[in-house]
């Protein structure tokens, strides 16, 4: 899986720079951009919401896993829709927020590809608190995929406004 990610987002990057779309198309792939943004990130922040109310003792583990497990769908299909859409927008790959903006975007679809497994290895848990490590691995996840979000996105406004 991972793999195949690498290679759709090489495959994207690629075909970015060779890629030049009429205005209306241009338009069109900011709206379904902005759109899956929207999609993505908001599936993101509520489950990492939902976790923090865990460590908090405000909900159970199963709640939060109960919640994850279907905003699987909107957070990857919000990743391929920015992915897919970036394409049509005409990014400078030449520079340098740009192509840090990509690596992000790698990094949150990896980061995704081990949450996914992190969060059937937690479900073995149930409610019980889980094992040392697999906290661990669930905070780092956390913290790289919304650093990868935030990152990608305030680096996307940055680049509109030039």
């Amino acid at each position: 899986m991972s793999l195949a990610l690498a290679a759709f987002w090489a495959a994207s990057a690629w075909t970015a720079g060779h890629v030049r779309a009429a205005p209306a198309l241009h338009t069109a792939a900011l709206l379904v951009h902005l759109v899956s943004l929207v999609a993505g990130f908001g599936a993101v922040l509520a489950v990492d919401y939902v976790g923090a109310l865990w460590l908090l003792g405000r909900r159970t583990l199963c709640q939060v896993l109960e919640l994850a497990a279907p905003l699987h769908t909107p957070i990857w299909a919000g990743l391929a829709g920015l992915t897919l859409s970036g394409v049509l927008l005409e990014p400078h790959l030449d520079s340098g927020l740009t192509q840090l903006k990509l690596v992000l975007v790698l990094m949150i679809a990896l980061n995704g590809v081990q949450a996914g497994a992190l969060q059937r290895r937690l479900a073995v848990c149930g409610d019980e608190r889980p094992p040392r490590p697999l906290l661990v691995r669930g905070a780092v996840s956390a913290l790289v995929s919304q650093l990868g979000w935030w990152g990608a996105l305030l680096i996307g406004f940055y680049n509109a406004q030039g």
